[in-house]
């Protein structure tokens, strides 16, 4: 219960961005029931196992506009459609303070981690007993693809030869070169990792490798290791749509490849703007939100981790 305590506490600033990222049309639904009031986007149900397909259909005929040099133009606002992802990709019912959903996980078909049994055991170890140590909790950057369904707003630029997203969370960014360069050494590992990108038709397909492995992929433990690898593709359904799809594979803790879709919207709000997301890495706050025993732990791991450093 305390873990599940210290989780709400974390999400609450989280749940509370919806407000300032989503689109007009989706806010008035969100004042009428919240985020699972929202049925469809795009003219598709809103549950990703349901809404991949039906967008990659519609896909097939959207001609999207385009950029000078005559690829799709992405450019503009937007803000993911996601709102239990946060706390969990996979799928779980409504807590306190944690609101239930489907998760974002279309594959394999029972929409879980495709863990070993070791890795598993080392998941479960950290919902149980280091809910404090999440690296997004503590202003580490998200990584991919957290960062993508962190419910905070983006923006996508589109200069000759890169596609950069500027996230509102954490103020990150990412610049993906499209013109064929190959990626960093493997021995260079980053919190951001290295994207590098290329179109297939109309779809924006990164490739991201040269992981550090000290993200989570989101509070419910769910981690990752140096030797992510992530293939993610973006594909306009509409004018105000994005189909965003993230394939990870990482033969150490997944017994197989694995998958995840949503959707994001186009926000049109002409006021809307990037805010300065202050938050400072290596955030210690968290420790007022545990008992007596836990802060102890957190005090320990986090000079632990200074003396790394």
């Amino acid at each position: 219960m305390r873990n599940w305590f210290l989780r709400m506490m974390i999400g609450a600033a989280l749940l509370g961005a919806f407000s300032l990222v989503w689109p007009d049309a989706v806010s008035v639904a969100l004042a009428q029931g919240g985020p699972q009031a929202v049925k469809t986007i795009g003219g598709c149900p809103r549950d990703p196992a349901s809404f991949r397909p039906c967008a990659l259909i519609k896909a097939k005929t959207f001609d999207p506009p385009r950029t000078p040099d005559g690829k799709p133009d992405f450019q503009g606002f937007w803000a993911n459609q996601e709102n239990a992802a946060p706390w969990d990709i996979e799928p779980h019912p409504a807590s306190f303070g944690v609101p239930g959903g489907p998760g974002d996980i279309v594959d394999p078909p029972d929409q879980k981690i495709p863990y070993t049994p070791e890795a598993l055991a080392k998941r479960n170890d950290i919902v149980e007993n280091h809910p404090y140590d999440d690296p997004q909790a503590h202003c580490a950057p998200a990584g991919v693809p957290r960062q993508n369904y962190t419910p905070f707003g983006l923006q996508f630029v589109q200069p000759l030869g890169s596609f950069v997203i500027l996230y509102e969370a954490q103020h990150m960014y990412r610049i993906i070169p499209t013109d064929g360069r190959p990626h960093l050494p493997t021995t260079v590992k980053l919190w951001q990792g290295d994207s590098v990108g290329h179109w297939e038709g109309n779809t924006l397909v990164v490739d991201f490798a040269n992981n550090n492995g000290k993200h989570w992929l989101d509070m419910a433990g769910n981690f990752d290791t140096e030797n992510l690898h992530v293939v993610e593709r973006f594909t306009m359904v509409d004018a105000d749509t994005i189909l965003y799809e993230a394939t990870l594979t990482d033969p150490t803790i997944y017994t197989r490849p694995w998958t995840i879709a949503l959707p994001f919207a186009r926000n049109k709000d002409k006021n809307y703007y990037l805010l300065e997301f202050a938050c400072r890495e290596g955030e210690h706050d968290l420790q007022h939100y545990l008992d007596g025993d836990q802060s102890k732990n957190f005090n320990v791991d986090q000079k632990k981790g200074d003396q790394k450093k």
